[in-house]
């Protein structure tokens, strides 16, 4: 298995997604988390995977110095749009994460690394990396596809063949992550270098509704319900994404 990059198809998938409810929900507790932990001094900035440039585009707004890393073209080509459409500046770094020691000259305040680890053949590669690249007193801004959530979901749907299987992984150009990650052995494998200082749950409810309760359900109710909702102790594992703010040791 190798890591996987991103194409055309992506990309009109990705804007589908974030022109719907569930990219809204995942902005909305990013950007909450996120303003709630950074300082509010102008900070530097490392987006790895960067994707079409949300989070990094919503940071450049709020005055920050933005670097946007992203492997694939066509991303990275959508991210400039965006930008040059807001009338916001940033550094474009079309490279895998494994380029980024070679391209890059300095750490930064804030690195970001969303829906990343579940696209890579070995996700626990990358943290070292993420460690180097984030200053002393810095944070890291970590989201990942949550294998519990995705366990609980095939159990609702009555999935135990595959349950037995053990078996979620996304094939070929499947758009469903790779290697989800058991928040377990993430945290196992963040401990020796990393301290989690907060953890939230990413749409936490939104995808185990019933399909015509989304449809009739308000975004602001959603997004109000959502964001009361991430750090709850019974509700917060089970998101399908799960955001974790860390700082090194």
């Amino acid at each position: 298995m190798t890591d996987r990059h991103f194409d055309e198809l992506a990309v009109r998938f990705a804007e589908k997604i974030y022109g719907g409810a569930k990219g809204a929900i995942r902005l909305a507790v990013l950007q909450a988390d996120l303003e709630e932990a950074l300082p509010t001094r102008p900070l530097r900035v490392l987006d790895i995977g960067a994707g079409l440039g949300h989070m990094s585009l919503w940071l450049a707004q709020r005055g920050h110095q933005v670097t946007l890393a992203e492997p694939a073209a066509p991303m990275l080509d959508g991210a400039r749009q965006r930008f040059a459409e807001a009338g916001q500046q940033a550094e474009f770094i079309q490279a895998p994460w494994q380029d980024l020691p070679a391209r890059l000259d300095q750490s930064y305040d804030l690195v970001i690394c969303h829906a990343v680890l579940e696209w890579l053949a070995e996700p626990h590669a990358i943290l070292p990396l993420l460690h180097h690249l984030t200053t002393p007193g810095g944070h890291l801004s970590l989201a990942f596809y949550n294998k519990d959530a995705l366990i609980y979901r095939n159990l609702l749907k009555g999935h135990f063949r595959k349950l037995r299987k053990d078996s979620f992984a996304g094939e070929g150009q499947s758009l469903t992550p790779q290697r989800p990650l058991d928040p377990r052995e993430l945290a196992a494998q963040l401990a020796p270098a990393w301290t989690v200082e907060s953890q939230s749950g990413i749409r936490v409810f939104h995808d185990f509704m019933p399909a015509d309760f989304q449809a009739k359900a308000e975004l602001g109710d959603l997004l109000e319900m959502e964001l009361a909702h991430r750090r709850h102790p019974a509700f917060a594992g089970l998101g399908r994404y799960l955001h974790w703010i860390c700082r090194p040791q």
